[in-house]
């Protein structure tokens, strides 16, 4: 084991207490099977009502990665691409998952992880006046997620905005929610699930890195994909014991758990951020979530190295590196303050 402080990432732990002990209590209790469960029914019921989206068809998948590559193949035609940011998780951290599924990922550049309306306004208006679209990807949806890539959020107007744009042009608005609990739980943040609900086409709200061993639960607000349950098996997505997922989201959706959870990851990201901006560190992104980004230099990145786990994120130059620090529902005091101790 490691003896140095690990703040690499969010998902290094395992699961909630709460979620532990209810599966510890029904382990040995014979459940349905691929997701048709009582377990699963509850939590659907009860993120239902969290979206205030009573016809909501609502899937529980794996992982983030998995999710955005079934999702997204099963929304876009097979000559569409989607629409990203260039720091988009799709873009940059997922090997290539979406065009290995046979679509292309159209990244525009963007301010501190966002796209705008505008630009996606002029992806689309450049597409339809090029007189060879027909052999040219077209565009089909539009890839976000909530908080963005380095920790930053949409606000609700952006949200707006963009939702307008995609469906006045007819392109499916996506929103992956990997840390949306840390977003939900940000001061900042003014965007709800009900928000989501109304003005995306499909979301998912993350278990992985929000206090669930697994799991992330697509949420479709307004209509269904047809066949989707066949879509996911072909991608391998299908978990056959779906019923451990849906307890686990049953006991984040129960006395308003996942809405909490993510108060400890934004208070301790928080104070790491006064920590760090106190002595002086430069922080080359204005995130106000769980992710905390340091642009070092080799010396003092060598140095750091020696004594925390942080995870690489860009080298913008030869001298400097950017690392990022990741706090979650399972950060304490003594991540906090030994953290203090060794910068």
């Amino acid at each position: 084991m490691s003896e140095k402080l690990n703040l690499a990432c969010d998902y290094m732990q395992g699961a909630h207490p709460a979620i532990l002990k209810r599966m510890a209590e029904n382990n040995l209790v014979k459940s349905g099977v691929y997701g048709y469960d009582a377990f699963s029914d509850s939590a659907k019921a009860k993120i239902r009502e969290a979206c205030q989206a009573p016809d909501a068809d609502i899937w529980f998948l794996v992982g983030g990665t998995q999710t955005n590559a079934t999702v997204l193949d099963a929304v876009l035609a097979p000559y569409e691409g989607v629409i990203s940011a260039e720091t988009g998780h799709i873009c940059i951290h997922e090997a290539g998952a979406i065009e290995h599924g046979g679509h292309k990922v159209l990244a525009l550049p963007g301010t501190d992880g966002k796209i705008t309306a505008e630009q996606i306004q002029a992806c689309i208006d450049k597409y339809w006046s090029d007189g060879n679209h027909e052999h040219v990807v077209m565009p089909g949806a539009v890839y976000l997620s909530q908080p963005t890539e380095v920790g930053t959020l949409y606000s609700l107007q952006e949200l707006e905005d963009i939702s307008r744009i995609c469906h006045h042009g007819g392109l499916r608005l996506y929103v992956d929610g990997a840390r949306l609990a840390y977003a939900l739980a940000c001061p900042e943040n003014d965007v709800t699930l009900p928000d989501l609900a109304r003005l995306c086409d499909v979301f998912y709200i993350g278990g992985t890195k929000c206090g669930s061993l697994l799991g992330e639960a697509v949420v479709f607000p307004k209509r269904a994909i047809p066949h989707f349950f066949s879509i996911v098996k072909q991608h391998g997505a299908v978990l056959a014991k779906g019923f451990v997922a849906g307890l686990q989201f049953d006991t984040l959706f129960t006395d308003n758990l996942y809405f909490e959870i993510g108060r400890t990851g934004i208070d301790t990201a928080n104070r790491i951020r006064q920590t760090l901006q106190g002595k002086g560190y430069i922080l080359p992104f204005n995130s106000p979530t769980n992710q905390i980004f340091v642009l070092l230099d080799q010396t003092k990145l060598d140095e750091l190295s020696e004594k925390i786990e942080m995870s690489f994120w860009d080298k913008p130059d030869a001298e400097h590196t950017i690392m990022r620090f990741v706090t979650s529902w399972a950060t304490t005091e003594e991540d906090v303050e030994g953290l203090k101790l060794l910068l």
